[in-house]
């Protein structure tokens, strides 16, 4: 009997589950999108009752598909959207408020106390994260200062923070939450722990002195496992919805799995997801390399019995996005559109768009600055600013490798890209012209899905080795930089100009 490998992907809009066989091709996918919740300006939220519901959906959709019954699955892995946070009731397991996205900038104005208070450096030596709102812990501290008391059987309501610290309301991030669903059990993996701003990423548990920081008590946390766990998370319910035990034996936060399904497990490995935001991971071996350019130190996977393996992260907090705002905007019908629209012209005319939208990431780590268009005449056109989009994206992605190759000491000679954007040829080309540098796109390009396949399945044997991994990576293109080096250099000098008009523009919420 064939038997396949399954993984949920959930994403800031939506959740996919794909199905892969041994070599790693998708054998069938379903795909459902989720509500965005704002409900004031730069919050954030989602329903985590829609996402588990969507999961189940999504699940049942491409089993059906592709023909496939439950007991083919040898093993389930999850992939999910980082930083973003929830707390549920442990006895009934219902939230006890949506959860608070990972784009959510309620927590600016508690970040800068902490930054005040001298926390800065003892985040970052600890966590190799930035004190940002984008991180759990400040979004576990609101939730757990502003939810509504929990109503008990035959009681009288009792504080949120009160049953947390009872072990009755637990925290968690989506892994988490999807992991409980689908198995009883409360684990993360160390990827997504290290991206809660209360983990130590070198000491590899949870910071007893973050946690009194944040007033987050210990006893709601989840236990940290590998990312691919041959003990496994536990196994799905026969008497659920699935209709078998398939075991869960694999997590990773999308940017670490999309590392791992990049199959850069080398030091000096590297890649970057264009999604909602973009991400560059390397792959810095079993080294927490600190940075001394705006980067994150982050995990960036554990198999079983080996240690850590860490990477520097450059996170961008707004491309994709960037042009889902061109087709809000009524700029573009589709963002498939832009790629046509960008080539009708030569150049954007001096146009510079920051898409600061929800502040800047690295390598600025600006929470106050926000979206700008500089550059503008009366001759600028829609092609100019839809261009000038892309060219964001571009020049964001070099901001990071350039801080990356300062902090590893390593030129990078290639790009492994992954993500809905590296379809668009134009963008791909772009990117290498920019980083002066080769882009390569691979020919499974749901690298996030297949690398918590990936762990998933090297828990349980499906996969023996890292070696059968790296043969199943094949190129689909690649495209070398082919622009002139002194010109794109001036344009992304520019670039910097346009991102310092961007910086620090909100103040208090208001804009001025």
């Amino acid at each position: 009997m064939t038997r396949y490998v399954g993984a949920i992907d959930q994403g800031t809009t939506g959740t996919r589950f794909i199905v892969f066989d041994h070599g790693g091709q998708v054998v069938a996918t379903a795909y459902e999108r989720h509500e965005q919740h704002y409900p004031e300006p730069g919050w954030v939220e989602h329903d985590p009752v829609e996402i588990w519901e969507n999961t189940r959906t999504v699940i049942g959709a491409a089993l059906s598909r592709a023909g496939i019954e439950p007991d083919r699955l040898a093993a389930l892995g999850v992939t999910n959207q980082r930083e973003t946070t929830l707390l549920w009731d442990a006895d009934t397991g219902t939230p006890v408020h949506d959860a608070i996205v990972w784009q959510d900038r309620r927590t600016t104005e508690r970040v800068e106390e902490l930054r005040e208070e001298g926390w800065a450096d003892t985040i970052r030596e600890r966590t190799g994260l930035e004190a940002d709102a984008y991180f759990s812990a400040t979004k576990a501290e609101w939730l757990l200062e502003n939810a509504d008391p929990i109503k008990l059987q035959r009681s009288r309501p009792a504080d949120v923070r009160d049953r947390a610290e009872a072990g009755e309301v637990l925290f968690g991030t989506v892994d988490s939450w999807l992991v409980w669903k689908l198995t009883g059990n409360h684990v993360t993996d160390v990827t997504n722990a290290s991206r809660t701003m209360l983990y130590n990423v070198r000491e590899c548990e949870w910071d007893d002195e973050l946690l009194a920081e944040f007033g987050v008590p210990r006893a709601m946390l989840p236990e940290v496992r590998p990312s691919s766990d041959e003990e496994t998370y536990g196994t799905t319910d026969p008497d659920g919805f699935l209709g078998e035990a398939v075991p869960v034996a694999g997590a990773l936060g999308d940017q670490q799995a999309a590392l791992f399904g990049q199959t850069c497990f080398d030091a000096g490995d590297a890649k970057n997801t264009y999604g909602t935001g973009s991400f560059v991971l390397m792959n810095t071996g079993t080294e927490a390399v600190e940075s001394d350019h705006g980067l994150l130190t982050t995990i960036g996977f554990q198999r079983s019995g080996e240690p850590v393996q860490y990477a520097l992260e450059g996170s961008i907090f707004i491309t994709g996005a960037a042009v889902e705002w061109l087709e809000d905007v009524e700029l573009v019908d589709d963002p498939a559109q832009t790629e046509e629209i960008a080539r009708r012209v030569d150049g954007t005319d001096g146009v510079y768009l920051v898409p600061a939208f929800t502040g800047l990431g690295a390598p600025h780590w600006d929470q106050r600055a926000r979206g700008t268009i500089v550059g503008m005449t009366r001759g600028t056109r829609k092609p100019h600013i839809v261009r000038a989009a892309l060219e964001a994206i571009a020049y964001q992605t070099r901001d990071v490798t350039e801080a990356m190759e300062a902090d590893a000491g390593i030129d990078l000679t290639s790009l492994r890209v992954d993500g809905g954007a590296v379809k668009n040829n134009f963008l791909c080309s772009l990117q290498a012209d920019v980083l002066g540098t080769d882009i390569v796109r691979p020919e499974v390009d749901e690298t996030t899905a297949l690398g918590a396949a990936y762990a998933a399945g090297l828990a349980v044997g499906y996969w023996k080795s890292l070696a059968e991994l790296r043969d199943n990576w094949q190129v689909d293109r690649e495209f070398p930089p082919e622009a002139d080096p002194a010109a794109m250099d001036a344009r992304y000098e520019r670039w910097g100009d346009a991102v310092e008009c961007a910086k620090g523009w909100a103040d208090d919420g208001v804009s001025h």
